[in-house]
């Protein structure tokens, strides 16, 4: 029986679209390096640290980049240690008088010292100089507070410390 030239048509297209999709490795592979040489290009120096709206940051003209820590953040009202709530109150610490309560000093080396037993072993240089930490502070908390808070810190063993600022730009600090 002899078909149509449609029904040829109709079963040539059928036959071409009922074939497994193919997938062509080459130009995905292509796309992978191209992403991956782009992705190592364009890394940049520039490391942030958590972004919290609530602390203005101190500025400095600091040129060292902070190093991945123990972060215990001072907020006005609350202090926490990677991201984790150890001690809040009612009143900001900038209404504290310089003696800050002792439960503030308590929570902070008990937090420290359970971080400490989750990676007991320590490295030569942590041997040598402590653990490190580092402390972000509103700018509105008194150095007193975080002199106290260093201080437990020292006590629990991290003595590497290092409090985050908001660095200026060269140009900003000549024309001021």
């Amino acid at each position: 029986m002899k078909q149509s030239f449609k029904a040829k048509r109709l079963a040539k297209h059928h036959k071409r679209f009922s074939a497994g999709a193919k997938l062509n490795l080459v130009s995905l592979m292509d796309i992978f390096t191209i992403l991956v040489f782009f992705l190592i290009v364009n890394q940049s120096e520039v490391r942030v640290l958590q972004n919290i709206k609530e602390i203005n940051l101190p500025v400095s003209i600091a040129k060292e980049l902070p190093a991945e820590n123990v972060l215990i953040t001072v907020l006005p009202q609350r202090i926490m240690i990677q991201e984790r709530v150890v001690w809040q109150q009612n009143s900001a610490l900038t209404e504290v008088g310089v003696d800050i309560n002792s439960d503030l000093i308590d929570a902070v080396k008990t937090e420290l010292s359970y971080l400490a037993t989750k990676r007991p072993v320590l490295t030569e240089t942590e041997k040598e100089n402590g653990r490190a930490v580092t402390i972000i502070g509103d700018a509105s908390v008194p150095y007193q507070v975080l002199k106290q808070i260093m201080s437990a810190c020292a006590d629990s063993n991290y003595r590497n410390i290092s409090l985050a600022v908001k660095q200026i730009a060269k140009s900003k600090l000549r024309e001021g």
